[in-house]
């Protein structure tokens, strides 16, 4: 059973998302601890969750006695599985971001996306969590964040990516063509490299409107408001055989995008996804590599 976890000290995520959080009561251990992909991350501490929802006791100041004492409203939400690792926004009805962990293992299989439904995921709370008639005639597509065909070799990992937490509102010709088409690059990436750590999230970047000013604007869909992203972003992660690591940065627009267009169009800088999305990846893949290699348009391996 998968949980969320939520604490008062911060961890750093071995390949750069900032910060998690984990929370355990002293003395507990294996059969508190994170279950799914967060267990088996580069660097990433076994995180374990305290079952009664009590806070640590910090010393030095920390979280805890008088300021603590009703409670505090709310904590990153992670939720770990088998095939991924996904960080909720409770105020987007969606992920803030999700990594999966792609080799050529995952990617293959008899696992059918016939046999899949999209579902609720029943332990986010009823207030902020998403519903499939929030995307009945909305007019997008329920588009998933970790990609149901990276995850063939099992049937219980494909399932889990139908959760809606998984899922963010994406205009269907984006998810069926340009899109889908960075899924199936993704993949492809898999024959030639140890692993591929794949970061997806969306983004609500700001645009200058008539009067000058910047506005952040994005819609919302059902009776939830479920957020639409103005962008999506894919940060790859790739280990080369040799122990190299190369980083490939993407976005795409939340609109109709031209499926013919070059994929390498719409890489960018990781700096840029750093800035708009509040993540780091970058300072964390150097705690584990010196040897880093950023991808970026008109620069190939």
């Amino acid at each position: 059973m998968s949980r969320w976890l939520g604490s008062a000290a911060s961890v750093a995520l071995g390949f750069g998302l900032g910060a998690l959080w984990s929370g355990g009561r002293p003395g507990q251990a294996g059969a508190e601890a994170a279950e799914g992909l967060l267990a088996r991350l580069p660097v990433v501490p076994v995180v374990a969750a305290a079952s009664d929802g009590s806070l640590p006791v910090v010393a030095s100041g920390g979280v805890g006695g008088e300021l603590a004492k009703y409670g505090l409203p709310g904590f990153p939400q992670l939720r770990s599985r088998a095939s991924y690792v996904l960080c909720y926004d409770p105020r987007a009805r969606s992920a803030l971001w999700v990594v999966e962990q792609l080799n050529a293992a995952t990617v293959s299989g008899s696992s059918e996306r016939s046999a899949c439904d999209f579902r609720e995921d029943d332990s986010v709370h009823e207030y902020h969590r998403a519903t499939n008639a929030d995307y009945r005639a909305s007019g997008f597509d329920r588009g998933h964040l970790a990609a149901a065909a990276n995850h063939k070799d099992s049937q219980q990992a494909m399932r889990d990516t139908f959760y809606l937490s998984n899922i963010a509102p994406q205009n269907p010709h984006l998810n069926q063509n340009a899109w889908n088409n960075l899924e199936k690059y993704c993949r492809s990436l898999t024959k030639y490299n140890k692993n591929v750590y794949v970061c997806t999230g969306p983004l609500f970047l700001p645009r200058t409107e008539p009067d000058g000013k910047m506005y952040v604007r994005y819609q919302v869909i059902g009776k939830n408001h479920v957020a639409v992203p103005t962008h999506f972003f894919k940060v790859l992660i790739l280990e080369k055989p040799g122990g190299e690591i190369e980083l490939r940065s993407y976005v795409m627009p939340n609109s109709p995008v031209d499926e013919k267009i070059p994929l390498e169009r719409f890489l960018v800088p990781v700096e840029s996804i750093e800035r708009a999305s509040g993540l780091l990846f970058v300072p964390n893949i150097l705690k584990r590599t010196s040897h880093l290699k950023a991808i970026t348009a008109g620069k190939q391996s």
